[in-house]
């Protein structure tokens, strides 16, 4: 099917657009627009109103449709960041903030429930802010009627129906990925009325609805324009990255780093480790989640007041280990492993060792070992990776690119669209168009990626494998939990 399709990505840092022409497989534009979590001074929280997430959607799509004919659009595909908490109530009103996935003040409530389960349930996840919710708002708790994800509050404004798919719904921790349903018995845990809060599931090949006609007067669309079910947005990212088969995992370098790849049987990690997601084509996305990615660079950078080019310069000239320097990047408390009082330490510097190219590469190297780590746990569930697709804001850094290439042993391709998951809401929403399933829509667009393919260098695998497990080592000695 012709036409044009906007894939939006509502994430914790702004809202961003791309507008994708099904006829000649590209984009053809694209619009952003910035917001930022809400200031506060308790530990461990962070919130957005979903207002915010409105406002900063309809700009980035009115900026991406400038330049094009609007009556062309056909469908629209929302990708959001995963776990929010968007209570609802029965008149379909917000009526708190939405607690994020970065948001860890409900660490006691996930430690209750990762004992009440015997899985390690981590803070991030949708489940322990219900439960927080509960215990410290319970006026609020009162009046929820609706439990939404950032995406499906966006599905729901757009089309006046409350619903969830997998994807989405299997980031909230109260999900049976395996049957693809959810687990009444984990809800009745956190309150006897809690299944009924949740809207019906639907599947990855099903319309949502079509913009309500408010919607489609605002943005100047037509109400013809279908919504596609949308996904939590590491399931976008795969789709915008063409990662749709076994085999082909993403890296995603932003605020949070993800590893995660599509698999044909779920991987179920009681650790918790492995987060046991479904993806947006009717598959399983196994997922490693780290909190403190593009963080720990960009602190040292500012540290000393340098442009990216000038450091990565710097840290081009240090040696593949950083000379056994190692910079644990923890720098918000970390998700996986689930440690969310640790810190970042920098440790191993030698005299002369405080040089920002050092510390810049030692950064670089701790936030990539943590990822290596994922890996390493995927392996154990006989799930392998032939190559990386490598996206997010970190991509860009040649650098790290490098270290990525060398520290996995793996090749790496880079897709060339910058927004991935945005383009995965695009291409979702022209597959459901088509009547196309969505993974064979992708496999048969699969979307470009640069020209360069980046091999890994053999002769820097013992370094690596020796600076992995110091990181290894000296974060288990600091933050491992004892019984």
């Amino acid at each position: 099917m012709s036409g044009l399709y906007i894939g939006v990505d509502v994430g914790t840092q702004g809202a961003k657009a791309v507008i994708y022409d099904a006829k000649t497989k590209s984009v053809v534009s694209r619009g952003a627009y910035k917001y930022d979590v809400i200031k506060t001074n308790v530990p461990g929280r962070a919130e957005q109103h979903p207002s915010l997430w409105i406002e900063g959607s309809y700009a980035a799509i009115d900026s991406a449709l400038s330049g094009v004919d609007r009556k062309d659009v056909r469908g629209i595909g929302i990708s959001g960041q995963q776990h929010g908490f968007v209570p609802m109530d029965g008149d379909g009103q917000v009526i708190r903030n939405a607690k994020l996935w970065c948001d860890v003040e409900s660490a006691k409530e996930a430690e209750y429930l990762s004992n009440e389960w015997e899985y390690s349930l981590v803070p991030g996840f949708t489940a322990s802010k219900i439960l927080w919710l509960k215990n410290n708002e319970p006026e609020n708790f009162a009046r929820l009627r609706q439990v939404l994800l950032p995406h499906d509050f966006l599905n729901y404004h757009l089309t006046g129906r409350y619903c969830m798919e997998c994807g989405d719904a299997s980031g909230t921790g109260l999900f049976d990925t395996a049957n693809r349903t959810f687990d009444t018995q984990r809800m009745h845990s956190i309150d006897s009325s809690l299944p009924d809060y949740f809207p019906e599931l639907i599947g990855p090949n099903e319309i949502v609805g079509h913009l309500r006609a408010d919607v489609a007067r605002e943005l100047g669309l037509t109400e013809e324009v279908a919504v596609a079910p949308g996904s939590g947005d590491n399931q976008m990212s795969a789709l915008g990255a063409g990662a749709v088969k076994e085999g082909a995992w993403v890296v995603s370098l932003g605020t949070s780093g993800t590893l995660f790849g599509a698999t044909t049987i779920p991987v179920i990690d009681n650790s918790g480790g492995i987060a046991p997601f479904c993806d947006a084509t009717g598959q399983f996305m196994p997922l490693l989640c780290t909190m403190n990615c593009t963080l720990a660079p960009e602190e040292v950078r500012k540290a000393f007041d340098m442009d990216h080019e000038t450091i990565t310069k710097l840290a081009e000239q240090e040696e593949a280990g950083s000379s056994g320097a190692n910079f644990l990047p923890f720098l918000t408390g970390e998700r996986t492993p689930n440690w969310p009082h640790s810190y970042g330490v920098l440790t191993g510097i030698r005299q002369g060792g405080m040089r920002p190219g050092l510390l810049y590469r030692a950064a670089l190297e701790g936030a990539t070992f943590s990822l290596v780590n994922g890996m390493r746990m995927l392996e154990k569930y006989g799930v392998t990776a032939n190559e990386l697709r490598v996206v997010g804001g970190g991509s860009k850094n040649r650098l790290w690119r490098r270290i990525i290439a060398d520290a996995f042993q793996l090749p790496l391709r880079f897709p060339a669209e910058p927004e991935s998951a945005a383009l995965g809401g695009a291409l979702q929403a022209a597959a459901v168009c088509a009547g196309v399933p969505v993974a064979e829509y992708v496999a048969e667009n699969e979307p470009p990626c640069e020209e360069e393919f980046m091999e890994p260098d053999p002769s820097k695998k013992g370094l690596y494998e020796d600076a992995f497990e110091r990181h290894q080592k000296l974060s288990n000695a600091l933050f491992q939990q004892r019984p």
